[in-house]
């Protein structure tokens, strides 16, 4: 039986933090999906559609306003969306869209059609590529980007594996953290430990920083979910983190 991975991609490793969606990294993780998918079924909650309309438009209002937000998410989310399409297809992957929102994982009827929507798309071979619906939500957009959201669908997915994908090497050791080439901490078991480690820095394009991905881990934890918190900037990150080839967190 295959093992369920749900991969989390932060605005930050879309862009290779840049100002624009990087096609090359969007090719780098359906190339590893493909050379994975006999052992792993994969589901993608993926950050980066105001990121990708920054790349058509720019609104004549304050873009930090959570409204304007809200309509470059809208502008933006189908030119990600074909972005995912067109690479993933030339490697011979399918891929779908759903879009959540908090809400939905309130309602028990809701989760039950999401699990099994998406059960139906994974078993027909279909990739679901799941974003929070951010042109009616705005928890998303101004607090987790998508940390949290990952976290709920891995649990309501019951996967084996959640990774996160962020700019760093996993949690650094916080007496090495401003050094040139931080430690790594490999292996965590205790998340209320772990809080005294965790600065609360943001990246340019991403929003939720290292302390919503500790809470994301701790709300697989109590599901029994092991949170892999991963450097999708280099090549190849969900391949060599599998292979243990390379520094990164785990959360067990």
């Amino acid at each position: 039986m295959k093992k369920r991975i749900l991969l989390k991609i932060g605005s930050n490793t879309l862009t290779r933090e840049t100002n624009h969606i990087s096609r090359g990294k969007i090719e780098d993780i359906g190339v590893q999906i493909a050379a994975l998918k006999e052992e792993y079924e994969f589901i993608i909650v993926s950050s980066g559609a105001i990121a990708a309309a920054k790349q058509f438009v720019k609104l004549d209002n304050n873009d930090q306003e959570v409204f304007v937000k809200q309509a470059l998410a809208s502008i933006g989310q189908p030119h990600l969306m074909r972005i995912y399409h067109e690479n993933f297809s030339d490697l011979g992957l399918h891929t779908s869209q759903c879009l959540l929102s908090y809400s939905d994982f309130e309602k028990e009827n809701t989760k039950v059609n999401i699990v099994n929507t998406i059960n139906v798309l994974v078993k027909n071979n279909y990739i679901p590529i799941i974003n929070e619906n951010d042109t009616v939500a705005t928890d998303e957009i101004k607090f987790g980007d998508n940390d949290k959201l990952a976290a709920l669908t891995a649990v309501l997915l019951n996967v084996d594996i959640l990774i996160i994908a962020t700019n760093t090497n996993g949690i650094y050791t916080k007496a090495t953290f401003q050094d040139k080439n931080p430690e790594t901490i490999s292996i965590v078991t205790d998340l209320n430990l772990m809080q005294q480690e965790v600065g609360d820095s943001k990246s340019s394009h991403g929003t939720g920083g290292m302390q919503s991905k500790i809470e994301a881990a701790a709300i697989a934890k109590a599901a029994n979910i092991e949170t892999w918190i991963v450097n999708g900037l280099n090549d190849n990150f969900i391949l060599n983190a599998i292979n243990n080839t390379i520094p990164f967190t785990k959360i067990v």
